[in-house]
């Protein structure tokens, strides 16, 4: 194993030295040993890494399983968001639709027995002389809408779009559930956004005809009704001073061509004259 030897090459025509190699068994051995670990290691990668999917018969099922547990994770995640949204764009339809009662359900969302049980707990312990007052108030019109135009230091700072150029008749008067003003200007008159936003609303309701609402910062919702026609779909993103409708007459609660414009903040009607120059 220790021998040396010696290998010359030569050349075949003239005998002449081109090469000579010394070695020994143990040399020869260690080499071969060397070369036929890493020639397993190799195979090995190949076969658990790059070729896995073409000899390993359980390939594809762990894929097929991997994709099914993410598939399920991302139904689930647009389940949830879908159900939010679906639960903000019906808020949204009712404000439009003047709805104040079912908007007394908005930004509650204890069970019904649940409020009924602290309802009757509270009840217990309040003096008769009370529960006639709270009677009364609960009796009144206005139920939770509050009609404070503070709005918030967003919304302040927002600078808004005279939606249509026209002579306001009939002002802000919450008392007989008229939650904006009417303008009334020339026909086929454009109507613009107030300012950014997306739209949230763009369709046909009974009382407003077609009725358009954009959503925008600081939690204001614009709302523009009885329109002729609609320019802008559900989804779209308008700027300020951008055409969104044409003044109409449509829909039940209109006596002539005109705009009716009503401004929402944190789900409360705002007098819009107190923020837009009209």
């Amino acid at each position: 194993m220790t021998n040396r030897y010696l290998l010359i090459i030569r050349n075949e025509e003239n005998f002449a030295e081109k090469k000579t190699i010394s070695f020994n068994y143990a040399r020869v051995i260690l080499l071969l040993t060397l070369a036929f670990v890493i020639t397993l290691g190799l195979s090995v990668y190949l076969v658990t890494v790059v070729l896995d999917q073409w000899l390993d018969p359980r390939y594809v099922m762990m894929q097929s399983n991997r994709q099914l547990v993410d598939l399920t994770l991302k139904i689930d995640s647009l389940e949830h968001e879908v159900a939010e949204k679906d639960r903000y764009v019906a808020n949204i339809q009712r404000i439009i639709g003047g709805d104040v009662e079912a908007l007394q359900l908005m930004g509650d969302d204890r069970p019904s027995t649940e409020m009924s049980s602290a309802d009757a707990a509270l009840g217990e312990s309040i003096h008769p002389i009370d529960s006639q007052f709270r009677a009364e108030f609960e009796q009144q019109e206005v139920g939770v809408l509050s009609y404070k135009t503070s709005g918030s230091g967003e919304f302040k700072e927002l600078f808004l779009f005279t939606p249509i150029e026209g002579i306001v008749t009939d002002g802000f008067n919450p008392k007989r559930d008229h939650y904006g003003v009417d303008i009334v200007a020339k026909e086929n008159e454009p109507v613009k956004c107030a300012t950014d936003g997306v739209v949230i609303f763009s369709s046909w309701t009974l009382d407003g005809g077609y009725v358009i609402g954009v959503q925008h910062r600081g939690n204001l919702i614009s709302v523009y009704k009885h329109n002729s026609e609609l320019l802008k779909n559900v989804g779209n993103f308008v700027s300020g001073g951008e055409i969104i409708a044409i003044i109409g007459n449509t829909g039940e609660l209109t006596s002539g061509p005109h705009l009716h414009f009503e401004l929402w903040h944190n789900g409360n009607p705002v007098n819009p004259e107190e923020y837009v120059a009209l």
